[in-house]
């Protein structure tokens, strides 16, 4: 698998997309920050793969449910998704673990008014008493939901909010009855994307369909 692997490297601008449209364009490969829409099988010598889970198919593995048990004193919030100043300020300490190309600012992910533009999504919010310590984004189309962007406090990097906002949106993805839930891409390589490869349930698009993942391929 990979030896015939495509080149696809493709975007459009959208201030709206119904949520029957972002079901079909999640299921192709398209990704979104802001109103621009994109997709690409290749960067570099790495080979693109959007992954997502089946729902059904989920379950949740013991390291998992460990992350969940030490993320208890947490508060979670869901909300409208927002930026506002305390957001920004986090998103600059979080930045600060990318020692190579690091994201500019929180915005270039996010449009104006990402509650709405160019889809529904939320805010999933992370507080240690007071502390904002994590916050997520989350599209919502018909059938399914979708990762657009997490950030957390690194202070705080030996609880693994990052699987931890994870697995909070897929367990409401579920009670909002969707089929599936995108993660985003990671590559075929190894990298350090390779998180979201943990997940039972799991699905890899190799730009033509969609298929069961496995640790040795699709």
């Amino acid at each position: 698998m990979g030896e015939d692997w495509p080149f696809l490297e493709e975007g459009f601008f959208s201030s709206w997309e119904p949520p029957e449209a972002m079901d079909a364009l999640w299921a192709q490969g398209w990704r979104h920050f802001g109103t621009f829409f994109f997709r690409y099988s290749r960067l570099g010598a790495y080979r693109v793969l959007p992954l997502r889970v089946r729902l059904s198919a989920f379950r949740m593995r013991r390291s998992q449910r460990r992350v969940l048990r030490k993320n208890q004193d947490l508060r979670v919030e869901w909300r409208s998704a927002f930026v506002n100043e305390e957001v920004e300020r986090l998103f600059e300490r979080h930045k600060a673990r990318f020692r190579e190309n690091p994201p500019r600012s929180i915005h270039s992910f996010l449009s104006p008014n990402p509650a709405w533009v160019p889809c529904r999504a939320y805010s999933l919010v992370l507080y240690h008493r007071e502390k904002l310590v994590g916050i997520s984004y989350l599209d919502e189309g018909r059938e399914a939901t979708s990762s657009v962007y997490q950030c957390f406090e690194p202070e705080y990097a030996d609880r693994s909010l990052g699987i931890f906002l994870i697995l909070l949106s897929i367990l409401r993805s579920l009670e909002w009855g969707k089929r599936y839930y995108y993660l985003g891409y990671a590559y075929l390589e190894p990298s350090f994307y390779d998180y979201k490869k943990r997940f039972l349930g799991l699905e890899g698009y190799d730009w033509r369909r969609w298929c069961p993942y496995t640790p040795e391929g699709l």
